[in-house]
């Protein structure tokens, strides 16, 4: 079932083009702020110097013959001297009133601050401070730039110099500046749109590769890797962990497909093994009702191998019921003690030497180092491997040795034989339930494939491990190592 494509906004590639052109807007914001408010702070100053150099140009002799013209008569406009169109100009004396205005005809009156701030502008430490402007609006509401400038002595000036012009043509020249700005980074932003596309997509291709890969990948094709150099630190480091991740997936499958298979095989063994004794018993049951229990030595024999059919039944019930049991808890499985194992072997010779017959055994210890092990599971395991060297071994010309010796942090107990050997196709498999070399032989002397399972679950619920050594014609020796046993510290006297 095709599922449906998701919507564009959720694309990588869209979300890093729309967030980088998000951050270049917002960039692009900031530095036009920030030159705005730079360019109208540098012509604002620029020209409220120009117009201080004016009023400055004038002597002070001229400013106050302005101020004592006769108003009613024909009188001298300083604006004129000045040469500012679209201004006006007023005298303020040392209180800080208006004692003389003039203006443009269409600029209207002169505007009048507060006498307060007329007299703080004629303060020495404000004449130190630079130029002294600000933006007023006029009678019309049209905002002017006002500078006002001291005359006379600093630290005494006679009065003050109040001087308004029109910004329209400053505003003009912000305004197309602001208007060019703009108009450059709508071109940027189209440009960055532009040149992102490409290198986004060439960006991706490593990342377009991995999902068609990972596409192709399904249950039966975990074989396929992810490329691992890419150029790109991150994509690759993905990379290595999905291969990781795949590798562990293929593990995991091939581990399920083997346990189904062991399971398989458990199975079909399990129930020819439990068959083969019912079907004995049955039909000797049949052959008793038909009339063989009249008869006093068919009844007997009938009997006999009916009970040895149970026996080997309830042995391999019992074998089955204790793997079940070490497989689901190993330490509940055995009863651990701090012992030596060379007293159990000894205490096994005339029971090895008996199950041996005419077959030469050799038994040596050396060692007498304390291990942690249930007595009564490492007899199992004794009787189990020495068994299995008894059936693999001829009668009259075998040889089995048994050997236990130290390791370097633990015990080697080794039974050897000189029988058949093991072909080597057989050693990985021949510690599997129910896996027999010969089944014909071993069902013939009883065996049931579970012996060596049995021993290699012990050995490992005791901390130990069973290797095998093996050639055609060599024989086999088998040995377990099993760990010492912790030595307790000793207490401090302080």
């Amino acid at each position: 079932m095709m599922q449906p494509s998701p919507p564009p906004s959720r694309s990588i590639r869209f979300q890093i083009l729309v967030r980088s052109l998000f951050i270049l807007s917002g960039i692009l914001l900031v530095i036009g702020i920030l030159q705005y408010v730079y360019m109208k702070n540098f012509i604002f100053t620029n020209k409220a110097l120009s117009l201080q150099s004016q009023i400055l140009s004038v002597p002070l002799e001229e400013w106050m013959s302005f101020l004592k013209q006769n108003r009613d008569g024909a009188e001298t406009n300083p604006l004129q001297a000045l040469r500012l169109p679209d201004s006006s100009v007023a005298i303020i004396d040392q209180s800080g009133v208006i004692k003389r205005s003039w203006a443009d005809p269409h600029h209207g009156p002169a505007p009048e601050l507060s006498q307060q701030a007329y007299l703080e502008a004629m303060q020495p430490q404000k004449q130190r401070g630079g130029i002294s402007y600000s933006i007023v609006p006029d009678a019309h509401g049209f905002p002017r730039l006002l500078v006002l400038q001291p005359i006379g002595r600093p630290d005494r000036p006679a009065g003050l110099i109040q001087l308004t012009t029109s910004i329209r043509a400053l505003h003009e020249v912000l305004v197309r500046q602001l208007t060019t700005f703009v108009a450059l980074s709508i071109l940027a932003l189209i440009g960055g749109l532009l040149t992102f596309l490409p290198v986004l997509r060439k960006t991706l291709v490593p990342l377009s590769t991995m999902v068609q890969t990972v596409e192709s990948i399904n249950a039966g094709n975990l074989n396929l890797r992810l490329p691992q150099r890419q150029g790109q630190l991150e994509t690759d480091r993905l990379a290595v962990a999905f291969n990781g991740m795949l590798e562990r997936l293929e593990e995991s499958f091939a581990a399920e497909k083997e346990a189904k298979e062991q399971m398989r095989r458990f199975v079909a063994d399990a129930s020819h093994e439990l068959r083969t004794p019912l079907t004995s018993i049955h039909g000797f049951l049949e052959v008793l009702l038909r009339g063989a229990a009249n008869d006093p030595d068919q009844l007997k024999e009938a009997l006999q191998s009916m009970l040895g059919e149970s026996e080997r039944l309830t042995k391999l019930i019992h074998d089955l019921l204790f793997l079940a049991k070490i497989d689901k808890a190993p330490a509940l499985a055995v009863q651990l003690k701090k012992m030596a194992l060379h007293p159990i072997v000894r205490d096994m010779e005339p029971h090895l030497l008996m199950l041996a017959g005419t077959r030469n055994v050799q038994v040596e210890i050396d060692t007498q180092a304390e291990l942690l092990i249930d007595p009564d599971r490492m007899k199992q395991v004794i009787l189990n491997l020495f068994q299995n060297a008894v059936q693999h071994t001829d009668r009259n010309h075998g040889s089995i040795e048994v050997s236990l010796r130290n390791d370097a942090s633990g015990v080697l107990l080794t039974v050897k034989d000189n029988g058949a050997g093991i072909p080597s196709e057989h050693l990985p498999h021949l510690f599997e339930r129910f896996y027999r070399i010969d089944s014909a032989r071993a069902r013939s002397q009883g065996g049931s494939g579970l012996g060596l399972a049995i021993t290699h679950s012990i050995v490992e619920a005791h901390g130990g491990s069973l290797s095998v050594l093996s050639k055609p014609g060599e024989g086999s020796s088998f040995t377990v190592w099993l760990p010492l046993a912790p030595q307790k510290q000793k207490k401090a006297p302080f």
